[in-house]
């Protein structure tokens, strides 16, 4: 039976791996990676990085293929059917990957950045390969450091306070009014610089982008006086880099 790790690596730095996740990698025969193109090569090298830092030479194959186009301007009624669309498709990657790629008694492993159970598709990919009936696999998950827990790490702070609930949502949610009853929000994939919206309101702000690579950035304080300068350095970063991965918490002031 062929077997699947599905590895948390954090969010980008070698030394952010488990040892459990560093075991798992060295288990594997095979590491699958969806390669995005030109703009975004970083992530496939950060990738192989990590890879010779845990690993010695020769001891596995890496196997890249090319992630389907998803359709990104999709908003409203047609986001979730182009999300499923494109996770379709995906899934005929994987499904091919693993087939022709993965011997019968051999073990493969996808590379997830942060943690495969925080906005990450590849656990439900997997689960449709099986469904479809055509390959037949067991896989098991290793938890790794997200994206989110490297930011409070390093702004230095708790993602929630006493007492009181943090909730993690997207952009596009954040987009349609601050959560309910939660004063600390922890926003991801946000390519439109929803914060904006907010910057009148006695809210600070913790933002980084490329945690735990050597092109991190990171700025926090009173999000009225840091959202501009946060604009400028996303705006820099995506000119220079041609891609942009960031994470943020907002945190209202307490009243009176």
């Amino acid at each position: 039976m062929r077997k699947i790790h599905v590895i948390g690596i954090g969010a980008g730095d070698p030394d952010q791996l488990t040892l459990q996740a560093v075991r798992a990698l060295r288990d594997t025969d095979v590491f699958f990676v969806l390669d995005k193109g030109e703009v975004t090569a970083d992530l496939v090298r950060l990738r192989r990085d990590i890879l010779r830092t845990h690993l010695p030479a020769g001891g596995y194959r890496v196997v890249q293929a090319r992630d389907p186009e998803r359709d990104r301007a999709a908003t409203g009624a047609a986001y979730s059917p182009a999300v499923g669309q494109w996770r379709g498709a995906r899934a005929g990657v994987y499904e091919r990957l693993i087939a022709e790629e993965l011997g019968d008694d051999a073990t493969g492993a996808f590379l997830v950045w942060g943690d495969p159970a925080l906005y990450d598709s590849t656990l439900g990919i997997l689960q449709e390969v099986l469904a479809r009936g055509s390959v037949a696999f067991t896989y098991d998950v290793v938890p790794g450091i997200s994206s989110v827990s490297a930011l409070a790490a390093r702004h230095r702070t708790g993602l929630n306070r006493i007492a009181r609930p943090v909730q993690i949502t997207t952009g596009r949610r954040l987009a349609e009014g601050f959560p309910e009853g939660v004063d600390d929000v922890v926003v991801m994939l946000d390519a439109h610089r929803t914060f904006r919206r907010y910057a009148d309101q006695d809210i600070d702000i913790y933002w980084g982008a490329y945690l735990g690579t050597p092109d991190e950035l990171l700025a926090s304080g009173p999000i009225a006086e840091t959202a501009p300068r946060i604009e400028r350095l996303r705006a820099e970063a995506r000119e220079r880099k041609g891609w942009i991965m960031d994470t943020y918490l907002l945190r209202r002031r307490p009243k009176g």
